[in-house]
């Protein structure tokens, strides 16, 4: 499952869970609108990690935690540090993230 970040506490998050991976978006995204039902396939079948949406745009601190510069940009955490990430609209691309860190 997939949340949707509804305010700028990123870092909380991060530092509650071992495992978090966000989509970094933006509604005016085209490859972010054909990535999400992609990201939300990945959530429903890793159900030990925290699958989130920020939208880059209204959440400048939670931006903040990956180098956010082309979107959609995919970011994993890993025992509240910074793991790994990718700027990507391939799901294969994304799928080696999310195995990767789960």
């Amino acid at each position: 499952m997939i949340q949707e970040l509804s305010q700028d506490n990123l870092a909380e998050v991060i530092a509650e869970n071992d495992t978090v991976l966000v989509q970094y978006s933006a509604t005016w995204c085209g490859n972010c609108r054909i990535m999400k039902p992609k990201f939300k396939k990945l959530a429903s079948e890793n159900e030990n990690a925290v699958f989130l949406m920020v939208d880059a745009e209204k959440f400048s601190e939670s931006r903040k935690l990956a180098t956010v510069d082309n979107l959609p940009t995919f970011a994993a955490f890993k025992g509240g540090e910074f793991a790994k990430q990718v700027q990507t609209n391939k799901f294969d691309v994304l799928k080696e993230l999310v195995e990767e860190v789960v």
